[in-house]
């Protein structure tokens, strides 16, 4: 159901876009989308984290600008913004605060050294910055049909490159063991972490 409700705006952004070809009316249907999961997650008493604070956000204010100024520039804009955030949030926390992000999200499955969750900000905060950046040449080198097939498919299937290579340096360490497992059940952590940068 979470990953539903991670899903739903991207979602509904795309569809109303493919529908209409009106990329106006598809930021309208993104405003309104990012609104309702933000209402579900109050209305089911979920959680709201940061990610999905700094997405409502970014959308409304981006996306704001696109419907005010008529300039879809903005909205192209959104999921590098984000992305970059993501990663400034990700290193950064190895200075600000008690321990790093990355920790506090995959911490309550695994055990790892230092300088396993070090490496892991690093290796993660490149992706996302990267990941910015080839947001913007695909918004500036081809159509916006091609753009916004990217920000569904291109940005998942990124998310999940980066996760299965997260896995194999992982298990290539030996980190992926019972010894490193807090719960496994909770393990799902893992994957829960690439399904919240799309939007």
């Amino acid at each position: 159901m979470q990953q539903f409700l991670d899903f739903i705006a991207v979602f509904a952004f795309v569809v109303a876009f493919f529908s209409t070809g009106d990329i106006f009316f598809a930021t309208a249907v993104l405003l309104i989308g990012v609104s309702v999961q933000v209402a579900l997650y109050l209305l089911l008493r979920k959680p709201i984290g940061n990610e999905l604070k700094m997405t409502f956000w970014a959308s409304m204010i981006l996306g704001g600008l696109t419907l005010i100024l008529r300039n879809e520039t903005f909205i192209q804009w959104k999921p590098s913004i984000l992305n970059w955030l993501i990663a400034m949030a990700l290193v950064g926390s190895h200075w600000v605060g008690r321990e790093p992000l990355i920790k506090r999200m995959l911490g309550k499955a695994l055990r790892l050294p230092d300088a396993a969750w070090r490496n892991l900000s690093w290796a993660w905060g490149g992706a996302f910055t990267a990941v910015g950046f080839l947001n913007l040449w695909v918004a500036y080198n081809f159509s916006m049909e091609t753009w916004v097939t990217f920000k569904l498919v291109g940005l998942m299937g990124l998310n999940i490159v980066f996760f299965v290579l997260t896995l194999v340096y992982l298990y290539r360490q030996g980190w992926l063991t019972e010894a490193h497992l807090v719960d496994p059940e909770a393990s799902s952590e893992l994957s829960d972490t690439t399904t919240r940068s799309e939007s």
